[in-house]
């Protein structure tokens, strides 16, 4: 009898690290068939962009292939221009991003601990929100000039808005037994948002992060066309004012780059400070 149950066991051990190791393959096929997909939609996309621009029914002015543009990206990165560009660039985005995401969360924060300040931010916040930020930049220019500080101001003005409401939103989805636990523990009120009530809104605040990055990008490149200098933006009007088809459209593909690496690092920050949390359980 007891062999028979030692039997049984073994059995059942067996088929279930056999079904552990079928869903650890799914999962894998899984991925490796998104990011093939990604890929391959990427690549039917430039093949088209090349047989499109060849066929004779544009002018390489109009529309240069991709190869050309291929080209001019690799000429200006072994002569230095993209690596200078694309720092000035990454420079103006990360700072006004990282000051706008202290900023947005330390905002947000005080808000949803004081009624007097949510009283008279939160008006300021409904309305900015959806307003074009970027129209304001004119008086940014005529207050702060042209240079770093002007660019810099006009991203945090665009990219707080996003993360002072994704972490309200965080901070008023926190269970409120949460709170009870840590108040009935003896926690202060300061100990309660930094271990209890930040920590369970972080997922909320990562979103907005996560809209906030790809925001300041945007506009710290809108901001370098319309101020000039150096820069992606600044790169590309530059182009465009000589009739430089290629300088503009390798511009564009630069640009893309850029964006697409900023959102998969910030995707990969994300699950990293949620490893604890249930959505990163739920991919693997």
């Amino acid at each position: 009898m007891v062999a028979a149950m030692a039997r049984l066991d073994d059995t059942a051990s067996l088929a279930a690290a056999e079904a552990q190791i079928s869903r650890d393959a799914a999962r894998r096929l899984d991925i490796a068939f998104r990011g093939g997909a990604g890929i391959f939609s990427i690549l039917v996309l430039l093949i088209a962009w090349e047989i499109f621009a060849r066929s004779g029914k544009v002018t390489a002015f109009m529309l240069p292939p991709f190869s050309a543009v291929a080209e001019r990206i690799y000429a200006d990165a072994i002569g230095g221009e993209l690596w200078r560009n694309l720092w000035v660039t990454m420079f103006r985005a990360i700072t006004g991003f990282a000051i706008a995401a202290v900023g947005g969360i330390a905002l947000g924060a005080v808000m949803a601990r004081s009624r007097i300040v949510r009283w008279f931010f939160d008006p300021i916040i409904s309305v900015g929100f959806p307003m074009p930020k970027i129209a304001f930049l004119p008086i940014i220019i005529l207050w702060l000039g042209l240079y770093d500080v002007s660019k810099i101001s006009i991203v945090v003005f665009d990219a707080i808005f996003p993360v002072v409401t994704a972490t309200l939103a965080g901070l008023a989805g926190v269970e409120k037994e949460l709170i009870w636990s840590g108040r009935n523990m003896g926690a202060s009120e300061r100990e309660l948002m930094w271990q209890v009530a930040l920590p369970a809104a972080l997922p909320q605040i990562l979103t907005g992060l996560q809209v906030a990055l790809p925001i300041a990008l945007i506009v710290a490149i809108i901001a370098e066309m319309a101020m000039g200098g150096y820069g992606l933006g600044g790169a590309m009007m530059s182009a465009s004012r000589f009739a430089d088809s290629r300088g503009v459209f390798a511009g564009i593909v630069e640009i893309a780059i850029v964006g697409y690496a900023l959102i998969k690092a910030m995707a990969l920050i994300r699950r990293r400070l949620l490893v604890w949390h249930q959505e990163t359980a739920e991919r693997h």
